[in-house]
């Protein structure tokens, strides 16, 4: 009786599919347009050269004085950029008053920016940031080459406090590969609009390198094919990341500090004011984005009830030939092979273990774990307890099937082992890095002496630490949005509809082939024997009677 439901999913699908599997087959083959390049876009696009503008006409000595150009005209471009969390670091959140951004979070990569910023403010949008004490008041500190920038010749270097190379220099220090002096005119002539490169400056090599963190953005998004992501495909849609972010006075909208959950808006009307957010799924597809032509498609359309569109239409995530990392455990950082550091490489090439930063497991085409997420979310901060008997949730993502507010995501879950303080019981911040050609004795990544890096952190991040640490595990979710799979490729019902599905461990629903209730189950095989004993009864009969008449 059990595997009535399951029996039953399985009819409904192959009936389903038949009538669109055959006019798919029948479909006339439609010719595909070559797509202009990003540059010809970016040419269609603007209304201005800047390489007449007389102000950039000039060898810029920094950064600085080319802001100061680009002010000279854009004149409340500051004032915006002011307002931004890209610029500030920082947001207060109004639904449990935690003050969040890169200033205040604490995540299991690289930690926290505090006594680190010289590196960390390769992405911010900033020249200068060298400590706590950033001038985020001086809008000649803004950095508008770095999204503005169309070369790809623009490069922040960490531990540059925000700068680009001004000169031909070693990077990484004694690594012998030369990195050459920005020209920061022809740059500055070469502006436009924003796009996958420069966002992903940033966003792709977040957590300490290409991967390393989102999972579903590394420079394999770039140029994307459209396997990867049908949005983005460079000879289909091209969109930029800020077609689905679309800005307004500099501030982007989209953000895992304010996700939402569950979109229950209309498809976004341009030129509408509303407060809706146009990077949902929803702004552009609707609640209903399936054509109901068939049992199938209907039923799709149904499920957006409860599941996110990125639940079935992106499969795996890190699936560009970029794997991601997976466990950071920090514990393990520190040790030296003849009194050096060293590293130590997986089969596949990628770091196993670094003296500076410890164990990595990386993975390529993951499968997401999956929850309900309403878009509310709290973070451990500093100063706020762990669990030190298990496992600590660097942020909480709250729903459930109860609250009418939420629908079941992809996430990636990273998992870390990071320091604390024995006696607080609050995670503690390293001081690991410094600027550029600088020494200092209680930076890890110079001395390897986590006391002298725990004590350096908590006086830069204003913690208290009693001087005895150890290591918590934790865990930092990551809700999946990009690397969009073609239709085709989107998971089969099966994939859920069973007992080892995807969605095994979402409570809250009711799922045929996964679950199973006996008196629904009894009910069904009592119909299903009725439904024979009525065919089988009717065939007799008819037979029965034609052999009467005859």
């Amino acid at each position: 009786m059990k595997k009535f439901s399951q029996l039953m999913a399985v009819l409904t699908v192959a009936c389903a599919f038949a009538l669109p599997a055959a006019r798919a087959n029948n479909a006339p083959a439609v010719e595909k347009k070559a797509q202009p390049s990003s540059v010809e876009q970016q040419a269609a696009r603007t209304t201005a050269d800047h390489s007449k503008f007389k102000e950039l006409q000039k060898d810029f000595k920094d950064g600085p004085e080319v802001t100061r150009a680009c002010l000279s005209c854009h004149t409340e471009a500051g004032k915006q950029v002011m307002k931004t969390k890209h610029w500030t670091w920082e947001w207060r959140n109004p639904e449990n008053n935690q003050l969040l951004g890169k200033k205040h979070v604490i995540n299991n990569f690289c930690t926290a920016t505090a006594s680190n910023e010289a590196f960390c403010s390769a992405c911010h949008i900033g020249y200068g940031m060298r400590d706590k004490n950033f001038d985020f008041t001086n809008q000649e500190n803004i950095d508008c080459l770095a999204c503005h920038d169309t070369t790809g010749d623009y490069k922040k270097l960490p531990g540059l406090a925000g700068h680009p190379a001004y000169k031909q220099m070693e990077f990484p220090p004694k690594s012998g590969k030369l990195v050459p002096a920005v020209d920061l005119q022809e740059v500055a002539q070469s502006v436009g609009a924003t796009s996958r490169a420069t966002c992903g400056a940033c966003h792709f090599l977040g957590g300490g390198g290409d991967a390393v963190k989102h999972g579903d953005l590394d420079t394999s998004m770039r140029n994307p094919k459209r396997y990867l992501d049908v949005h983005m495909d460079v000879n289909g849609l091209n969109f930029s990341c800020g077609t689905c972010h679309a800005t307004k006075g500099h501030n982007i909208p989209g953000s895992r500090y304010t996700p939402t959950g569950r979109d229950d808006v209309a498809q976004h009307i341009r030129g509408k004011v509303d407060t809706s957010n146009p990077t949902t799924c929803q702004s552009c597809h609707g609640l209903k984005p399936h054509k109901e032509d068939s049992i199938l498609t209907t039923k799709l359309n149904e499920h957006t009830d409860k599941l996110a569109c990125q639940t079935c239409h992106i499969p795996q995530y890190a699936r560009g030939g970029k794997p991601t990392k997976m466990v950071w455990d920090w514990s393990t950082a520190g040790k030296l092979k003849d009194g050096k550091p060293f590293k130590i490489m997986d089969s596949a090439g990628h770091e196993a273990y670094s003296t500076i930063k410890g164990n990595f497991v990386y993975e390529s085409d993951v499968v997401p774990e999956y929850q309900w997420i309403n878009g509310k979310v709290k973070y451990t901060l500093l100063g706020d307890p762990v669990n030190t008997n298990g496992v600590t949730e660097i942020n909480h993502y709250y729903g459930s099937a109860e609250d009418g507010l939420s629908r079941i995501w992809p996430v990636k879950v990273f998992r870390g082992k990071q320091p604390y303080d024995l006696e607080t019981k609050s995670l503690l911040v390293p001081h690991t890095a410094v600027g550029y050609g600088e020494k200092d004795d209680t930076a890890f990544w110079q001395n390897f002496k986590w006391d002298a890096a725990l004590k350096a952190g908590a006086e830069a991040s204003g913690q208290p630490f009693g001087g005895k640490f150890d290591f918590v595990a934790t865990t930092m979710t990551w809700p999946i949005t990009h690397m969009v799979a073609p239709k085709e490729d989107a998971l089969t019902c099966t994939q859920c509809h069973s007992k080892s599905g995807r969605l095994q461990g979402v409570k809250g629903i009711y799922m045929p082939g996964r679950d199973a209730n006996q008196w629904l189950d009894l009910i069904g095989w009592l119909a299903t024997l009725g439904t024979l004993i009525g065919v089988i009864g009717h065939g007799a009969l008819r037979i029965y009677m034609a052999r009467k008449a005859g």
